[in-house]
C-alpha cells in the first residue's frame, strides 16, 4: 500500500486546528457555499491500493478476538453493547475499530451482514464523545443511498449514542423538512442522511457542514449506481478540510475509485471478501419452472414458515405479486419507491416484527433492507447483472446465520441466468420443479397456501403535490431530483432508474 511522507497528525495540524468542539478554527466559514475540492493524488499513487482491494482478500483476524474494551471503546459503550447482548466483536469490527480510532482514513469492503455498521459507527461515536455540537452544525456525518438504510443505521447506533449523551438524527426525504430543521437547530452530533435531502438542507441554509470532523460513505457503490456521486462530491467539498473519511462498499469499481482518489488520504484497506464471493452459509439454487406453473410455485414458497424476501424488477410487479399472494392466504407486503414513506415504514416494520412474513421488493430495496433472520431470498424476476444478484442475495445469511437463495428461471432464461450467476462467483444447482413437488418443499420449505384471502392493506393517503422549488420538491433538484450536477437539478440518465429509484432515495 502506498505511503506518504507526512503523518495524518501533521496533515491535519497544517490544515486546521480543532478546538475542544472539533471545529476547525483557522479556515474561513463557507456556510452553504462550495469549498474548492481538495486535489486528488496522482492516479498512479492509488492504483496499486485499489488493485489490491479489488483482487486480493485481506485475511480476517483469526483466533480469539480482542474485546471491545481492548479495542479502545469507552466503558459506557462497552456496557451498552453488553446490555444488547453484544459481547464479542465481529472480525471486521476488530479489524476496523483501531484504525478509525487512530484517525486513519479507512477503505472497507465487507460481506453484507458482517457487522460493518457498528464497525464504523462505534468508533465515530467514540471520536465525537468529548465535543459539543452547535446549532445547524453536525460534527459527524454518515451518507447512505436510501431512506430505509438511513433509518436502520440510525436505529442501530442511537442506543450507543444515548449512552455517550450524544444526539443523532436522520435527514431523509418523505418526512417533515421543518421537523428535521428543528432537530438540526437543537444541535446534532451525528447526522445520518441521504444525499438528496441533505443537499436540500445545505441549499436552504438549515445545515452547515464546516464542523464535520469525520464522514462516512456507506454503500458507496450503490450511491454510484443510483447517480448520487455529484451530490456526494458537493457534500464532501463542504466538510472540514483535513477531516477523517471512511468509505464502505461491497464493490470498488471505477466511480468509487474516483471518490477514493479525491477524498481519502493514505487509507487503510480492509477488504475482507472479494466482490464476487458468496457467503459460505448461503445455498444457491436455480428453480426451472414453466410460465404456467410459476404463479403456483411462488404461492407455495410464500406459504413457507420464516421470513422471505421476493425480489422483482418493477413497482407494478411488486404490487401484483403481493396482491396475488394475499389472495391465496399468504401475508405479503410490497415495498417500492412508489409508496409513501409512512406506508414503506409500516410495511418494513410489519416484516421485521413477523406479522407480514413475506416482503415483495424492487431491486432498489436490495441494499436498504437490513433485517435479521431472513432465511430465504427469491429472485422472482432474475436480476439484471451479477452485482444485483449479490446485493439481493445479501439479505439472507447475515451475521453468520444460514440462508437459501433461489431464482425462478423460465426455459428461455436458463442460459442467460446461468451465465450471470457464474460471473457472480456463484455455483447454483439447477432443479426443475412444479407446484407441490417434494423437491420444491425440501429446497424452500414450500407448503400449500391456506386459500383464505388476507385482507388488503388500507389505502394510502396520497400527499399533496409540492409546489416547484419547495424544500424536498423536484423543482429545485431536491433529493428526488438532482443526481447529475452537485446541488442543481438534472435529468436521470435512465428512465427505468427514475421510475424505480428516484422516490426511494429522496
Amino acid at each position: 500500500m502506498p505511503t506518504t511522507s507526512r503523518s495524518r497528525s501533521e496533515r491535519a495540524h497544517s490544515s486546521r486546528h480543532p478546538n475542544e468542539h472539533g471545529r476547525g478554527g483557522d479556515g474561513p466559514r463557507h456556510g452553504g457555499r462550495r469549498r474548492p475540492r481538495r486535489e486528488s493524488r496522482p492516479a498512479q499513487a492509488v492504483s496499486p491500493l485499489l488493485h489490491s482491494a479489488l483482487e486480493a482478500t485481506a485475511p480476517l483476524p483469526t483466533g480469539p478476538l480482542p474485546s471491545f474494551a481492548e479495542l479502545g471503546l469507552p466503558d459506557a459503550l462497552v456496557r451498552a453493547l453488553s446490555e444488547k447482548g453484544i459481547t464479542e466483536p465481529f472480525p471486521i469490527q476488530a479489524a476496523t475499530l483501531p484504525d478509525v480510532l487512530a484517525q486513519r482514513d479507512v477503505l472497507g469492503r465487507g460481506q453484507t451482514g458482517s457487522g460493518k455498521t457498528l464497525a464504523f459507527g462505534l468508533p465515530m461515536l467514540t471520536r465525537l464523545k468529548d465535543g459539543q455540537s452547535a446549532p445547524l452544525r453536525p460534527r459527524g456525518l454518515i451518507l447512505v443511498p436510501t431512506r430505509e438504510l438511513a433509518m436502520q443505521v440510525h436505529d442501530a447506533l442511537e442506543p450507543f449514542a444515548h449512552a455517550l449523551r450524544l444526539r443523532t438524527t436522520t435527514v431523509v426525504g418523505g418526512t417533515s423538512f421543518p421537523r428535521q430543521t428543528a432537530a438540526l437547530r437543537r444541535g446534532v452530533d451525528l447526522l445520518i442522511a441521504t444525499p438528496g435531502r441533505l443537499s436540500d438542507h445545505v441549499r436552504q441554509g438549515t445545515c452547515q457542514l464546516d464542523d464535520v470532523m469525520i464522514a462516512t460513505l456507506d454503500e458507496a457503490d450503490q450511491m454510484a449506481d443510483m447517480g448520487f456521486l455529484p451530490q456526494v462530491r458537493a457534500i464532501l467539498d463542504l466538510v472540514a478540510p483535513g477531516g477523517q473519511r471512511l468509505l464502505f462498499s461491497a464493490t470498488l469499481d471505477r466511480e468509487v475509485g474516483t471518490l477514493v482518489r479525491e477524498y481519502l488520504t493514505d487509507p487503510v484497506v480492509h477488504a475482507v471478501a472479494p466482490p464476487s464471493a458468496s457467503v459460505t452459509t448461503m445455498e444457491h439454487h436455480l428453480l426451472l419452472v414453466s410460465a404456467d406453473d410459476k404463479p403456483d410455485v411462488l404461492a407455495g414458497i410464500g406459504a413457507r414458515e420464516g421470513r422471505t424476501i421476493m425480489f422483482v424488477r418493477t413497482k407494478h410487479t411488486a404490487d401484483r405479486v403481493a396482491k396475488k399472494l394475499r389472495s391465496v392466504g399468504v401475508r405479503a407486503g410490497a415495498l417500492h419507491g412508489g409508496k409513501t414513506q409512512n406506508a414503506r415504514t409500516r410495511t418494513l416494520g410489519e416484516f421485521r416484527e413477523g406479522s407480514t412474513p413475506v416482503l415483495v421488493a424492487t431491486d432498489v430495496a436490495a441494499r436498504g433492507i437490513h433485517v435479521d433472520d431472513v432465511s430465504l431470498v427469491v429472485h422472482v424476476d432474475p436480476p439484471a447483472d451479477p452485482k444485483d444478484y449479490l446485493h439481493r442475495a445479501g439479505r439472507t445469511a447475515r451475521a453468520g446465520e444460514s440462508g437459501v437463495v433461489v431464482t425462478l428461471v423460465l426455459n428461455e432464461q436458463r442460459r442467460s441466468v446461468t451465465a450471470m450467476t457464474n460471473r457472480a462467483g456463484v455455483r447454483a444447482k439447477s432443479t426443475r420443479v412444479r407446484p407441490g413437488d417434494e423437491e420444491l418443499s425440501t429446497l424452500t420449505g414450500a407448503r400449500t397456501p391456506s386459500g383464505e384471502p388476507v385482507a388488503e392493506p388500507r389505502p394510502e393517503r396520497q400527499p399533496r403535490p409540492r409546489r416547484a422549488g419547495a424544500p424536498g420538491g423536484r423543482g429545485r433538484g431536491g433529493a428526488g431530483g438532482s443526481r447529475s450536477g452537485g446541488f442543481r437539478g438534472g435529468e436521470r440518465r435512465d428512465r427505468g432508474q427514475r421510475e424505480n429509484r428516484s422516490n426511494y432515495s429522496r
